[in-house]
C-alpha cells in the first residue's frame, strides 16, 4: 500500500472517531498485543517444559546396578558402603512393590556410589495368600538362587515389576526360571529354583524376624520394613535414605 492510500485511510478513521466523539461515543484505543502474545507463548512453552520436567522425575529411567551382592542363609548382602541398611520383604507383598518403585533408584544409586550396603532379608509371611499357597516362598527362594547366577540386582527388580496379585496362582518356577533365563542367568540357576533350596534358610530367616520386637509396630511384623543400625526406620518421612547418609538417623 503506498504513503498516499495510508495517509488517506489514517484521515478518514479520525475523522470517523471524531464524529462518534461528538456524538458521545469513546472510542477505544488500539491496543499491541505483541507482548501478550509473547508472554502467553512464553508461559505456552514453560508449561510444556515444566510438565516434561515432571512427568521424567515420575517415570525416572532406570538406574543400572553395579554393585556385588552375596548371599548367606536367606539374607543378600549388597554394596559395601559404611551406611548398613536391613530391608524385610516378601515378593508378593503389594507395599514392597511400592517401596521399589519410590526408592529403587535412591537405594541403587547409594550402592552404586559406595554410600550405604544394604541387606535383604527373604521373607515369607504372604505365603496363604496365592492359590496354591507358597507363592512367597518360590519367589524368595529364585530370587536367592538368583545371587549366584550374578543377576540378582535386576532380578530383585523384576520380581517386583512382575508381582502377581493376591489370590492368583503367582509364577510358576517355570515362569520364574524363564525370568532368570531371559536376564542371562549363569549356573545351576534352574535347577536351584525348581529344588526349592533356600526355602528352609527362608523360614528360619521369616521366623527370626517376626519375633524381633525391634522390627515390630504395635505388637505385629509387617513388610516392608527398613532399619538402619538396628533401628526401624518410619518410612513415612521419605528423606530417610539420604538422612542416614549425611548422618541425621
Amino acid at each position: 500500500m503506498g504513503g498516499a492510500s495510508r495517509n488517506e485511510k489514517r484521515r478518514k478513521q479520525e475523522e470517523a472517531e471524531r464524529r462518534l466523539a461528538a456524538a458521545g461515543i469513546r472510542v477505544p484505543q488500539k491496543r499491541n498485543r505483541t507482548p501478550a502474545i509473547v508472554v502467553a507463548v512464553v508461559l505456552v512453552v514453560a508449561v510444556v517444559v515444566g510438565g516434561a520436567l515432571l512427568i521424567a522425575r515420575a517415570l525416572g529411567s532406570e538406574v543400572e546396578p553395579t554393585y556385588t551382592a552375596k548371599a548367606d542363609g536367606a539374607v543378600v548382602t549388597a554394596g559395601s558402603g559404611p551406611v548398613v541398611v536391613d530391608v524385610y520383604e516378601d515378593y508378593l507383598c503389594p507395599s514392597c512393590e511400592r517401596f521399589e518403585t519410590r526408592y529403587g533408584n535412591e537405594i541403587t544409586t547409594a550402592l552404586n556410589e559406595g554410600k550405604i550396603s544394604v541387606r535383604f532379608h527373604t521373607i515369607a509371611i504372604l505365603d496363604e495368600l496365592t492359590n496354591p499357597a507358597g507363592y512367597s516362598t518360590r519367589a524368595g527362594n529364585a530370587a536367592l538362587c538368583s545371587v549366584p547366577a550374578g543377576i540378582f540386582p535386576r532380578f530383585h527388580k523384576k520380581l517386583f515389576d512382575e508381582q502377581p496379585a493376591e489370590g492368583s496362582a503367582g509364577l510358576s518356577n517355570d515362569e520364574l526360571i524363564a525370568l532368570g533365563t531371559e536376564l542371562g542367568a549363569q549356573g545351576d540357576f534352574a535347577a536351584c529354583v525348581q529344588g526349592d533350596t533356600h526355602a528352609d534358610a527362608m523360614a528360619a530367616e521369616t521366623e527370626k524376624a517376626t519375633s524381633d520386637t525391634a522390627l515390630q509396630t504395635n505388637g505385629r511384623f509387617g513388610t516392608p520394613t527398613v532399619a538402619i543400625d538396628g533401628k526401624k526406620i518410619d518410612l513415612n518421612d521419605t528423606s530417610w535414605l539420604q538422612n542416614a547418609i549425611g548422618g541425621q538417623s
